[in-house]
């Protein structure tokens, strides 16, 4: 895309023609995909902005081009909905919900979703808020702190996050599964086109008189992609690289959010516990995938060495 001439990355011709294709034939798919939208404008907007305005902004565009691509790919699910693959689990995995970590009210037996929906006070919708909202400027956060840090960590945090969401695409498209609210909201009869929901986080904006959950949801790719819970994946790896890099206080920071959003994706009804533990062992899996493709594979440390000069 650009050429590296003495640690800098010079603009020339061939990488103003790049960048401007790809921009344009990311406008047109993106057209033709799931329609036109005024955040793909945005996007493109950010990333030709912070390419050209100076050598450390394009540094940093292209060292977190990798986010940008999976960013894309979870925005064009839209296009291609899970449930027309494969049957919905909605009734099968709310009882074996209830089976597996029931709470008994009154002689009735809860899942934990519906155990809070009952027992949810402000304070703790507050703070299941921020924990939440913690989802994705902590993995980005850290990411930038590596990227200044170390480039070598930086690129192998960024590929780890791409590994673990790919494989949590394809457990999306090979069991679709219905979030707890859906039941609360629906029953168990099956609707397609349902809209997202903030489900128990509406609290939280209602509380703060705001739409903070509500824009974000309105955004939703799939709403029967609630097996596993990526919500849960992102902070298991932050911690993962967090001790890894040896960051001290930071980690017990990192091990906190990590907790609150496991709890928050149960209390507030996006989750059930069995996906948060279905997010927890994806993210698991894929940390070690990827320890293991790095290791056996020269070729692709071989270009992750290259490209981490490119940005470095």
């Amino acid at each position: 895309m650009a050429d590296a001439v003495n640690g800098s990355i010079r603009i020339n011709l061939k990488s103003v023609s790049v960048v401007t294709g790809l921009s344009v034939l990311y406008l047109i798919i993106s057209y033709f995909l799931v329609g036109f939208k005024s955040d793909q404008l945005v996007l493109i907007g950010i990333f030709n902005v912070l390419f050209y305005a100076s050598v450390v902004t394009r540094k940093f565009i292209l060292g977190f081009s990798i986010f940008i691509v999976y960013w894309i790919i979870f925005d064009y699910m839209k296009a291609f909905p899970n449930y027309n693959y494969n049957p919905v689990a909605i009734d099968d995995l709310y009882n074996a919900e209830k089976s597996l970590f029931g709470i008994y009210v009154d002689g009735k037996l809860l899942t934990p979703n519906e155990y809070f929906l009952i027992r949810s006070t402000s304070f703790i919708d507050v703070m299941a808020g921020l924990f939440y909202l913690c989802w994705i400027p902590v993995p980005l956060g850290f990411a930038a702190y590596l990227f200044f840090k170390n480039k070598q960590q930086f690129l192998y945090f960024s590929l780890t996050f791409v590994v673990v969401n790919l494989l949590g695409f394809v457990v999306y498209y090979t069991y679709p599964a219905a979030p707890p609210w859906y039941i609360q909201a629906h029953g168990f009869n099956f609707h397609p086109l349902t809209r997202g929901s903030t489900a128990g986080l509406d609290r939280f904006d209602k509380y703060f008189n705001v739409n903070v959950f509500k824009s974000i949801y309105s955004k939703g790719s799939n709403v029967f992609a609630a097996m596993p819970s990526l919500h849960s994946s992102y902070p298991v790896i932050v911690l993962y690289y967090g001790i890894k890099n040896k960051l001290g206080v930071a980690n017990i920071f990192f091990f906190i959010v990590t907790v609150g959003i496991w709890f928050t994706a149960v209390y507030a009804s996006h989750h059930y516990v069995l996906d948060v533990l279905a997010g927890i062992i994806c993210a698991i899996l894929g940390i070690i995938l990827f320890n293991l493709i790095l290791s056996s594979s020269k070729l692709i440390k071989r270009s992750l060495d290259h490209y981490e000069k490119i940005i470095q």
